[in-house]
């Protein structure tokens, strides 16, 4: 009798056989081969890149899969061979805090790359013909920066977005942003509104038009840039649609973390202590959520949702994987990762990837292959290199049960009115307290002009680090 197991094993190798007898082309059958079920349950731990002093919080490899960047706590961006598990080299950020993203610039021979950190600034690094790297400051943030754009195909064009609720856009030839709206959170009333911290911003792929933000409320909203000018003469930040799941209508207490989108235009969506959702682009509420009624909300079409994972201490990324983006992954706080059929959100593969939480996964862009990052100081490579191990856990029921009751313990706590305006006058107290301290009063009045620091570093190459991790690095890990 065929189990499950050798159903699947079947199905990959009739792929090769389909190739062997001519049937499908070379091209095919890598498209059909890396999505099969049988890779992606043979995932598992192929390296790690050690070499960074703090939390790994970003990686992204280049547009041709050979080389992988990485940004830490510790204010280095760094190049790796991941084939070859060396670093080539690194240089300092020029940031004053943690590193949240780094994104290599398209056709340009990877030598520019633009980064955003804790510090509210995005920067860029160049890197020159003798051998050094010069970084400057682009543009900045009131607040930290987790996300940064990049529209495809392009070597100037970036978006970034911060928790001052600003979406901005780079273009690299004129060296200056445009602020292109700041946005607010949905009302009900008419209420001074109030800015909403943004943690992701996405371009479309398939139409670089469209760009989607989520933050700290419950709605993931797309934009057409096509609307906004330029020159800041159009600051409405009315999206062209938006998404989320019925039952979290009105929520006010999850936020998003992470988006995706996929190559036909699907939006993924992953919010804080709650599940990750996949929206077809016919799911939106339209411009505005508020204006429809409960019986056309009760009519519309269900996301598809997956569970397992939990997602709140720290601000996680979600991501698509294999060819045609026919899986869906996630890190989690209980430090595995989680992939998932993105057709019916079954649970293949689940591996330890953190000894705290996973953060971030990136997949590699062509091969079954990806990198991931956390709490841990290392950047771990996971391939199809499994020999017997079990692509489930034998304790995944556990594990599962442990995350949802973690999850539904954090359960909003009801305050009385007076102690809420005492934490509200703390916060405010505090938030004064940090600009003064990090940012001088001619640099807060300077927010207009771009691109006011230029640092020249030199490379630090370096040879082949051990696979081991480390004794014990400086840097200090910290959890958003």
């Amino acid at each position: 009798m065929e189990t499950p197991s050798t159903k699947r094993m079947k199905h990959g190798f009739a792929e090769i056989m389909s190739r062997e007898m001519g049937v499908c082309t070379p091209k095919s059958f890598s498209t059909y081969f890396s999505a099969s079920q049988v890779i992606v349950e043979k995932l598992d731990l192929y390296g790690k890149l050690n070499g960074h002093e703090g939390c790994v919080n970003t990686v992204e490899f280049n547009s041709t899969g050979d080389i992988l960047v990485s940004g830490s706590d510790d204010k280095h961006v760094m190049f790796w061979n991941w084939a070859t598990k060396t670093r080539t080299f690194s240089y300092a950020s020029g940031h004053l805090d943690n590193i949240f993203q780094a994104k290599i610039m398209p056709f340009t021979d990877d030598k520019r790359i633009v980064t955003s950190a804790a510090d509210g600034q995005v920067r860029l690094g160049e890197i020159l013909e003798n051998g050094q790297v010069r970084t400057r400051r682009l543009g900045k943030h009131q607040g930290r920066v987790h996300s940064l754009a990049v529209e495809p195909g392009s070597p100037h064009i970036f978006f970034s977005c911060g928790e001052d609720g600003l979406v901005q856009r780079f273009d690299l030839r004129c060296g200056s942003a445009s602020k292109l709206f700041r946005c607010f959170l949905f009302e009900e009333t008419n209420r001074q509104p109030l800015n909403m911290k943004l943690n992701a911003i996405v371009i479309d792929p398939r139409n670089p038009n469209y760009f989607a933000i989520g933050g700290s409320d419950e709605y993931a909203r797309a934009y057409d840039i096509r609307r906004y000018h330029l020159d800041a003469s159009n600051i409405s930040d009315t999206p062209v649609n938006v998404f989320c799941p019925r039952q979290l209508l009105h929520s006010n207490n999850i936020h998003i973390t992470g988006l995706a989108y996929s190559n036909t235009s699907e939006l993924l969506v992953s919010y804080n202590d709650e599940l990750i959702y996949l929206f077809q682009k016919n799911m939106g509420l339209g411009p505005s959520p508020f204006s429809l009624e409960s019986e056309t909300l009760q009519r519309g079409e269900e996301p598809q949702v997956y569970v397992g994972h939990r997602n709140s201490r720290t601000v996680k990324g979600v991501s698509f994987f294999g060819p045609k983006d026919e899986y869906v992954m996630s890190g989690s706080d209980c430090g595995h990762i989680f992939i998932w059929k993105k057709k019916d959100a079954t649970l293949v593969r689940v591996m330890l990837g953190d000894r705290n939480v996973v953060n971030h996964l990136e997949p590699h862009p062509y091969m079954p292959f990806f990198a991931s990052c956390g709490i841990d100081k290392n950047v771990k490579l996971w391939a199809p290199t499994a020999s017997v191990e079990p692509a489930l856990p034998k304790n995944l029921k556990k594990i599962m049960e442990s995350n949802r009751q973690s999850r539904e313990d954090q359960s909003p706590v009801t305050l009385a009115p007076d102690v809420i305006m005492h934490v509200l006058r703390l916060q405010r107290r505090q938030m004064f307290g940090y600009v003064e301290r990090r940012y001088s009063r001619a640099d807060l009045e300077s927010d207009e002009a771009n691109g006011d620091e230029d640092y020249i570093s030199g490379l630090s190459n370096d040879i082949a680090f051990s696979e081991e991790d480390p004794g014990e690095n400086s840097g200090d890990c910290k959890i958003n």
